[in-house]
Formats: C-alpha cells, sequence, structure tokens
C-alpha cells in the first residue's frame, strides 16, 4: 500500500467515531478525498461523500460506514464510577478489563471492571457478565471529581489503536467498517487518476450509524439518488477453529474480497463485478446470502424505486472486538475493484434483471 494512502488509513481507523459521534472520522475523510475530488458534502445526519462529475444524471453510489460500535456513558455515581450503555452489537464478555477513552471535554482514560473474581458468588461465576453489570473507572474520588471531565451521553471507545503485525496483517478496533470508509475514498482516488467515465457521476459515500440501523445509508441513498451502488464491509473470515466452511462458506484472509450474490444483490451488478475480477486479475470470493445482509446494500437496495446494489467485503477475524484483523492486499484489492465497476458502468447501462 502507497505511504499516503496507509497514513490515511491508520488515520481514519484511529478516529474515534460510535455511531451518532461520526464527526472525527468524517473530517479524516474530507480532508484526504479533497485532494482529488469534485465535491465534498456533509449533510444534516453527517453522513459525508465525495464526487467525481456531481451533476451527471447516471450515478454510482460507493458506501462504506464510518461508525463503529463503542459506548456511552448512562449514569455517575456519587463515588465517581461511571455506567455506560452500548453503542452497537457487542459480545459482553469482552469489555471486562479493557482499557478505554471517555471523549468527554477532554479525552479521558478509565478501565472497564466489575468486582474480583474471588469475590464472585459461584453463580455468577457461571454467568455472562452484562454490560450494565460494568462500570468504567476514571480514579475519580467522588460525582465532582468526574463531572468535572465527564458528562451523560459522552462516548467512549477502547484504546485500540491501528497496529502491524505479521507480514501484511493489522489489528485494529473500529476496521468494522472504516476499513469500508477508506476503501470507497480509495476507489474514487484510482476512479479519479483514469477518469470517471463521460455522464457518469461516482460518489464515495462514508455513512453513518449503520451499527443502531442502516440510517446513514438510508438518507445518502435518497439524497443522492443513484441508479447503482456498491456496499463495502467486513466480512467474517472463516479460517479460524470452529468455523466449520459447510455452514459459513469460504471466506479466508488474504485470498482477495468476498462478492456477496443472493436477493440484495442486483444480478447485473454482480456479473459485472465478476467481470472486472477477472479482465483486472483480482482475485475474489464468492459469498452467498439468501436474504438481506444487514448492511448498507441493504438500504440502498430499497431507496425510492429501487437501486441496482452490490456487496462487497473484506475478511476479517474477530469481529466487533478491540482487536480485529485483516489482511492489507485484501483491502487494497477491494478498493481496485470497486474501482473498476464505476469504470465500466455507462450512462446506457441497462441494471434490469433479464
Amino acid at each position: 500500500m502507497r505511504d499516503e494512502s496507509l497514513e490515511f488509513f491508520k488515520a481514519i481507523v484511529d478516529a474515534p467515531s460510535p455511531s451518532g459521534f461520526e464527526q472525527p472520522a468524517a473530517r479524516v475523510f474530507r480532508d484526504y478525498t479533497s485532494k482529488f475530488a469534485d465535491e465534498v458534502v456533509t449533510d444534516v445526519h453527517g453522513n459525508t461523500w465525495a464526487a467525481l462529475n456531481p451533476k451527471a444524471e447516471a450515478r454510482v453510489m460507493l458506501a462504506g460506514h464510518m461508525d463503529e460500535i463503542g459506548f456511552q456513558v448512562a449514569h455517575i455515581t456519587d463515588d465517581g464510577l461511571i455506567y455506560f450503555m452500548g453503542i452497537g452489537g457487542h459480545d459482553s464478555m469482552v469489555p471486562l478489563g479493557q482499557r478505554v477513552w471517555i471523549h468527554g471535554r477532554e479525552r479521558v482514560p478509565g478501565v472497564i471492571s466489575r468486582k474480583p473474581v474471588h469475590l464472585l458468588e459461584n453463580s455468577e461465576k457461571d454467568k455472562r457478565p452484562e454490560l450494565h453489570d460494568l462500570w468504567i473507572d476514571i480514579g475519580a474520588k467522588n460525582k465532582e471529581e468526574a463531572e468535572a471531565v465527564v458528562s451523560i451521553g459522552d462516548p467512549v471507545t477502547y484504546q485500540w489503536e491501528f497496529q502491524h503485525l505479521m507480514g501484511d496483517r493489522v489489528c485494529a478496533r473500529g476496521f468494522d467498517n472504516k476499513m469500508g470508509a477508506f476503501v470507497v475514498a480509495e476507489a474514487l482516488r484510482l476512479v479519479a487518476e483514469k477518469g470517471a467515465p463521460e455522464g457518469v457521476g461516482v460518489f464515495a459515500v462514508a455513512t453513518v450509524q449503520e451499527e443502531v440501523g442502516l440510517r446513514g445509508a438510508k438518507t445518502s441513498a435518497y439524497a443522492i439518488g443513484a441508479q447503482s451502488g456498491l456496499a463495502v464491509d467486513v466480512d467474517f473470515a472463516i479460517d479460524v477453529p470452529g468455523l466449520a466452511k459447510t455452514r459459513y462458506g469460504v471466506a479466508d484472509m488474504g485470498k482477495g474480497p468476498t462478492v456477496t450474490r443472493g436477493s440484495n444483490i442486483n444480478p447485473v451488478v454482480f456479473e459485472t463485478l465478476m467481470t472486472v475480477a477477472k479482465e483486472d486479475g483480482i482475485n475474489v470470493q464468492v459469498a452467498a446470502w439468501p436474504g438481506g445482509t444487514g448492511t448498507d446494500a441493504n438500504a440502498m437496495q430499497l431507496n425510492q424505486s429501487g437501486m441496482a446494489t452490490g456487496l462487497v467485503g473484506v475478511p476479517i477475524r474477530y469481529m466487533h472486538t478491540p482487536c480485529e484483523l485483516l489482511e492489507l492486499r485484501d483491502v487494497e484489492d477491494c478498493a481496485r475493484l470497486m474501482a473498476g465497476y464505476c469504470l465500466r458502468v455507462r450512462p446506457d447501462t441497462d441494471f434490469t434483471p433479464r
């Protein structure tokens, strides 16, 4: 990956952006895409898009949500301990013992805890802790000290940032799905280098609030009014113990992005993506998904009178944990795949299944 792209990837992944609090990630996205886009817009919902040929009637929408899971301050006790609620879907086993940042008037460090294992009743030892059983300790001696730096409603993220592992593999919190926001920006940059097809507008959208109901994709898809679109999200890597390929299919890290096929996917879009993969020498893995995918592609497909949608993904391990893990080559190839799709769309492209 080129140095400038890698720095952008690190910056957007490390920017705190729980659903409803995406502004830091949006700033990173705007700063990067403004170097090559014809137009950069942030709407009232917080969705941020960069566009080439924004006045064209034929339009392609590329969507990668920039929100991540996190927490929100809900209550501060008289002793200065902070109770919280989850933003997005959490495995309640994961937060215990983690260091976090509370993004209040200033960035405040804290730790998530509960009473020590030695003092747990036997009935408690045998059950999974719930989020409401846990609290954040910032070291405050009382409520007054805590309230000097923390307010009800402040967002919270894990203290985990972008880190290189062996080879081409990296880990971080928030790859789901700031990886996708990175990919749509990179795809737009690649299209800009070659020149978007005449009469076709390409919109790379960093959507908001996907983790709490695909909300940003609904409003941005309506505003842009594209005839065709691709959503990109993380996909489950099946190359770890306990996951049967007979049940979940094949999605291995390092073997290319996934291309989904199913009722959420327009057949013309799918075939075009497969053509791009073959002609541009991009390894892909086909994923079957018979119903709604639960991604931005769902909201895009149902926009107005219907959008011809596709869904691509990057296999990651340990989704919705602070140590999500992926391979950079898959990310780069995903951007190439999306760019290749955009370069093959024409104003008269017919997406009607025949």
